[in-house]
């Protein structure tokens, strides 16, 4: 690959952007790599392999995560852990209290805060996903090479990450 000029320009966020020959052409590739990957995951809700397959969606699984790996918390703490709003967090959240996955119960020191918290039925079925959805990604990576796979974790966390905080200035600055 011939060597490219690597001057860079201030991005919207503050940070540096690479420039030259070849970045709009990357950058054009990773932004439709990214809408692909974004369809291809909502279509298939990378729900993993039998019988599980599909059967919980990704807000479901991503409170039903962060309660199991965080522990017993209110909805103003587990909105803010996730990045979204309040309302967001008590409406995706009612099914999971009607379907017994998550329990209410009052803060221990102020009764009347609630407290959210995965129930036993919670765990059970967030381990049957995770075990299919694990079965899943070892299926769509079997030809690749564990520091492959590492590797794209990595980078894939960073990403996620960059766009979060992202999203995180952008609603200090509108708010």
């Amino acid at each position: 690959m011939p060597p490219q000029d690597m001057s860079t320009a201030a991005s919207p966020s503050g940070g540096a952007v690479p420039e030259g020959p070849g970045t709009d052409h990357l950058l054009d590739a990773l932004q439709h790599q990214v809408a692909v990957f974004a369809r291809r995951a909502e279509q298939t809700r990378l729900g993993g392999v039998g019988q599980v397959r599909n059967s919980m969606d990704r807000a479901a699984y991503l409170l039903l995560n962060r309660l199991d790996k965080e522990g017993p918390m209110g909805v103003k703490a587990l909105a803010a852990g996730m990045g979204i709003d309040s309302s967001t967090v008590t409406r995706q959240v009612a099914p999971l209290v009607d379907t017994g996955l998550v329990k209410r119960t009052s803060h221990p020191e102020d009764g009347r805060a609630v407290v959210l918290q995965l129930s036993p039925r919670g765990q059970t079925r967030l381990e049957e996903v995770r075990v299919s959805r694990r079965e899943l990604m070892s299926r769509v990576t079997d030809d690749w090479s564990e520091e492959e796979r590492d590797t794209f974790c990595a980078l894939l966390t960073r990403f996620n990450i960059s766009l979060a905080d992202r999203a995180a200035h952008q609603a200090a600055q509108e708010g």
